[in-house]
């Protein structure tokens, strides 16, 4: 009140800002939320507050024409903290309305139809007039007072406007210059970084424009994509996501020098591996150019990186000249093992269960048939041959009439073929 008071004499007089700051700071109703016509009523004589309102504004005149003195005699008179060249006369009262709550200026949004005049208040309040108020229509409000409400009067917004004067965009920029601010807002969504230059009054967007982020914004934007969402706003493409769980396998089974590829480390060590693709993304580059076969290789330890198709070959050959490729466990799956998923009759003569990463870790086969269907999952081939084989055998070549059902699977030859072809 006290920065109304001072602050608005030195734009629009004493008596019209004693007159503002009397009509907000007494128990005056204003009906429809009008501050306006509260005013004209009671400057008519026409309201029964009158004549407490009118002492109000004689002792709040006096006042602030006392500190104008005070403040010239003792020549230490400061400009405004307002710098405005003029308001017009409709617009007094609302300026000097929000001088004193500039966290209360307000502008109307679109809501749905119906549902009454919405405004965002410059703190990031919704609230609503109330049904039927003459300030209906009106673009920018300076808010008195603002309360909690249910029901048509809050538009749907849990808050209604109780007193208010209407301003314009130039007026209320005016009354609250400390508000506002021009920044550079990027964000990475959609898997590119973009970026917009806004004008705000407070939470008040007044303007917003497509500009192109500095490399700074852009490494910022990304960063915090990241921290929030992970990885997966880049994205793993297959041969990326195959290499991450061979490596995890290795880092699992045998430790250091292999890398730990789990999300949080990944995360915590970005520079060592990602960042020419980062510059890249933070520069308006789209994740769809980007694959991080190459980056993951940036973890390799040299030498030992001439030993991945040793210890964790991409594909295992079979006894019928197939080269099958070897699904890994997840990375976050502690216990999980090799899989190799064959048809049954290739595998024909195999005694020996393939073990990987120096022999600790045995491939763990499903048979299928030759539909593709899994008939069997084992990682001790000898003991199938020798025993469940028999019962596959008897279920299947009757519907799989084609393709070889040797009584003997040691001696048969082993085959992706038909028996025809064969």
């Amino acid at each position: 009140m006290a920065r109304a008071l001072l602050d608005g004499t030195a734009v629009v007089g004493a008596r019209t800002a004693a007159e503002a700051v009397a009509l907000v700071a007494g128990d005056l109703r204003a009906s429809g939320a009008d501050l306006s016509r509260l005013l004209a009523s009671l400057r008519a004589g026409r309201d029964p507050g009158e004549r407490r309102w009118a002492e109000d504004v004689r002792r709040l005149q006096s006042l602030a024409r006392t500190a104008v003195r005070t403040a010239r005699t003792a020549g230490s008179a400061q400009p405004p903290a307002v710098s405005v060249p003029g308001v017009p006369g409709g617009e007094a009262l609302g300026f000097v309305v929000a001088l004193a709550f500039p966290d209360r200026i307000a502008r109307r949004v679109s809501g749905s139809p119906g549902t009454g005049e919405r405004y965002l208040l410059s703190s990031g309040t919704r609230a609503g007039l109330p049904a039927g108020s003459p300030l209906t229509g009106h673009e920018w409000l300076a808010v008195a007072e603002v309360s909690r409400a249910q029901g048509r009067d809050a538009a749907g917004t849990g808050a209604v406007i109780r007193s208010a004067a209407p301003l314009s965009q130039d007026t209320a920029e005016a009354a609250a210059q400390h508000l506002l601010e021009d920044t550079v807002e990027a964000v990475f969504t959609a898997g590119r970084v973009t970026a917009k230059r806004e004008r705000r009054l407070g939470a008040i967007v007044l303007s917003s424009t497509p500009v192109r982020p500095s490399p700074e914004e852009g490494r910022a934007a990304v960063a915090r994509a990241l921290a929030r969402e992970g990885l997966g706003v880049i994205g793993f493409s297959p041969a990326a996501e195959s290499l991450r769980r061979r490596l995890a396998l290795l880092h699992r089974e045998l430790g250091d020098p292999w890398p730990d590829v789990s999300e949080p480390a990944l995360l915590a060590r970005l520079d060592d591996w990602l960042a020419p693709e980062l510059q890249a993304l933070a520069a308006g580059a789209s994740v769809n150019g980007i694959d991080l076969v190459e980056p993951l290789r940036r973890l390799l330890p040299w030498p030992d990186a001439s030993r991945l198709g040793e210890l964790a070959p991409e594909r295992l050959e079979v006894p019928s000249g197939s080269q099958i490729r070897i699904t890994y466990p997840a990375v976050d799956d502690d216990g999980g093992r090799p899989v190799v998923a064959v048809k049954l009759q290739e595998c024909f003569g195999w005694a020996d269960t393939p073990r990987l990463v120096q022999g600790r870790v045995p491939v763990l086969f499903h048979l299928l048939s030759p539909a593709r269907a899994p008939l069997a999952v084992t990682d001790d081939l000898a003991s199938f041959w020798s025993g469940p084989y028999l019962q596959v055998r008897a279920q299947m070549r009757g519907k799989y009439p084609k393709h070889p059902w040797p009584e003997d699977p040691w001696a048969a030859k082993a085959t992706g073929k038909t028996k025809a072809r064969m």
